[in-house]
């Protein structure tokens, strides 16, 4: 066996492992998606019942007293009001949220995937009003999409991701370039979907 048979093995190995390693990572993302891009390109006709959860308190006045205006406006609420209203009022707030203070209130912006959430409360009278919405499974997963609200975690996910996306892709092509001379119509079908998109984005995308 030649040396130069040997290398094309060898490169033909690698590449069919590249590209089923890719694949397996890629596959419950791809699948994901794939389902969400099309609920997302038809979001108008897919039903969305907003569930809205309200919560209006009073703060204990010895809590109350012991808070600090902070001298940033954009502050996190303290560890011990945080622990109080997760164990009084089973509101966790995560301590890296901060929040917006003045004078007389403290209000925490709470966004998440699928819906929406907020916190204020009253510096003066100890009014707590929390109020989240959710908007069902398919706008959570559409969020996931998107990557809106989902935290620096995730955001890495995409990204590594996108990596083994493009892995796939370009293994694949590559495969295609080497069976191409026994497959004739690979590079005609390979253009097609260059060409497709492409007439569409000119004649219909304005």
């Amino acid at each position: 066996m030649g040396l130069a048979t040997m290398k094309g093995r060898w490169y033909l190995g690698s590449l069919r492992q590249w590209h089923w390693i890719s694949s397996a990572v890629c596959l419950v993302g791809m699948l994901l998606f794939a389902v969400t891009g099309i609920t997302l390109n038809n979001a108008s006709i897919i039903p969305a019942t907003p569930y809205v959860v309200s919560v209006e308190a009073v703060l204990p006045t010895q809590v109350l007293s012991e808070i600090e205006v902070p001298d940033n406006e954009m502050a996190p609420l303290s560890a011990e009001l945080r622990t109080w209203l997760e164990r009084e009022l089973d509101l966790y707030i995560p301590g890296s949220r901060r929040g917006e203070w003045s004078d007389d209130e403290v209000y925490v912006a709470l966004p998440r995937p699928g819906g929406d959430a907020w916190f204020s409360l009253d510096l003066d009278s100890g009014d707590i009003l929390y109020e989240r919405t959710t908007r069902g499974w398919v706008a959570y997963l559409n969020d996931l999409h998107k990557g809106r609200d989902t935290g620096t975690v995730w955001s890495w996910f995409l990204d590594v991701f996108a990596v083994a996306c493009v892995v796939f892709c370009v293994s694949g092509l590559l495969l295609l370039q080497r069976h191409a001379a026994s497959r004739p119509t690979t590079w005609p079908i390979v253009g097609l979907g260059l060409v497709i998109p492409l007439l569409l984005i000119l004649l219909f995308v304005h």
